[in-house]
């Protein structure tokens, strides 16, 4: 996968990751959106500015929906990996993007460190998108 090419697939993955948190929450979509938001706020996986409403989450979950504040896919992929539906990526561009999110979540000094980090069921899914997210970070960084 082109390092080039990995963000755009990362972001077409976003609405995805929040279908999966709409489709496995058990609560109305207003709920849904501000359990969103106060996890990334406690958990500090971003400032939310505010506290968007069940149609913004549903809006952001439309696959055509590339405008969505990072924090909240952050946010879904956290809560993702907790819940004992052991939900799984159901495409290669969510795959990309909850492997860029996790890597963005966590420290890792190395590939192995994250792969090894990541919940067992997710570990045989992710490892060819966490591969492509880390050259990606690794491209990102000053030497």
């Amino acid at each position: 996968m082109p390092q080039d090419d990995f963000y755009t697939k990362v972001r077409e993955g976003c609405p995805a990751l929040l279908r999966q948190w709409r489709a496995l929450g058990q609560a109305d979509a207003d709920r849904l959106a501000l359990i969103l938001a106060e996890t990334a706020r406690v958990a500090k996986l971003g400032e939310p500015s505010e506290t968007p409403s069940g149609d913004t989450l549903d809006a952001w979950s439309q696959a055509q929906n590339t405008d969505i504040p990072l924090w909240a896919p952050r946010t879904a992929v956290f809560l993702l990996n907790q819940m004992p539906a052991r939900p799984v990526p159901k495409s290669e561009a969510e795959a990309c993007a909850w492997a860029y999110c996790w890597l963005r979540n966590r420290h890792f000094d190395h590939l192995e460190d994250a792969h090894q980090a990541l919940p067992a069921h997710l570990q045989a899914p992710l490892q060819n998108a966490l591969a492509a997210a880390w050259r990606d970070q690794q491209g990102l960084r000053l030497v």
